[in-house]
């Protein structure tokens, strides 16, 4: 019961501030006279969402089986890549600074590349979700198998562990608080990542949908996906979060013994 409260509490503030910036939203559009092809309402959003809603969920499906793809094969190349260069410190030494180097390519200028390659259907779109979900996969769980704690790590040492032991006994299960982390960052940026992904060339998905929208002057439909696209990006980071909560249930109890 207490943890419903806590959560109520931290949960209306912002939801206040999102209904008063959309009221505000609304009353501008509505008492300033502004054209509708210019900045659409708030309503009148929802009132075209409502009438398309057939095509939107269609063009969502298409960005969720993207999203999720790309989510997952970036993951799992992100936390295999850490385990790596974990347990061949050679590796690490040679190959971190170019996983660096490879975030300071723009995604816009990975994505011709991928196009020119391999074509536009659905595997470079998925390959350019794994490049930019994998780094913050790679660096978290990097950071978390490179700092267990010390006196269980020396304690396992002085009992003769072997290396492979140390790795799933102690450094992985300290590194899972770390590896969510990572996966919550990704999250993050796979569903937009997805939006410029469909923006290569393709007929489905929200990316495509919206930009068509725009182009076709039709913003509340282009207004429409965007919002559609913010729900998706909110929860696949809830689903996290929720994972995170199942396989660290340490975690709430800390919090509401803090409460």
């Amino acid at each position: 019961m207490a943890s419903k409260k806590g959560f109520l509490a931290k949960a209306w503030p912002p939801i206040a501030v999102l209904a008063g910036l959309l009221a505000c939203w609304q009353a501008a559009v509505t008492l300033g006279g502004v054209a509708d092809w210019l900045l659409p309402s708030p309503l009148a959003i929802v009132q075209e969402a409502a009438r398309v809603w057939p095509r939107l969920m269609e063009h969502t499906e298409a960005t969720v089986r993207l999203t999720l793809a790309g989510f997952a094969g970036g993951s799992a190349a992100g936390f295999v890549l850490a385990a790596l260069l974990h347990l061949i410190p050679g590796l690490r030494t040679g190959a971190y600074p170019l996983l660096v180097l490879s975030q300071n390519v723009p995604v816009i200028a990975i994505a011709p590349i991928l196009t020119m390659l391999l074509g536009y259907g659905f595997l470079p779109k998925v390959l350019l979700l794994m490049v930019v979900c994998f780094f913050p996969v790679t660096v978290a769980t990097l950071g978390g198998l490179s700092s267990p704690d010390p006196q269980l790590r020396h304690y396992f040492q002085m009992i003769g562990i072997g290396k492979w032991q140390m790795f799933w006994r102690v450094e992985l299960p300290h590194a899972i608080v770390h590896l969510f982390s990572g996966l919550k960052i990704s999250a993050s940026y796979s569903v937009l990542s997805a939006i410029v992904a469909e923006w290569l060339g393709t007929n489905k998905g929200l990316g495509a949908f919206m930009l068509l929208s725009f182009k076709g002057f039709m913003p509340d439909r282009g207004y429409a996906a965007v919002f559609v696209i913010v729900a998706l990006s909110l929860a696949l980071f809830g689903l996290v979060v929720l994972a995170e909560r199942c396989f660290i249930r340490w975690q709430p109890e800390k919090e509401a013994g803090k409460e």
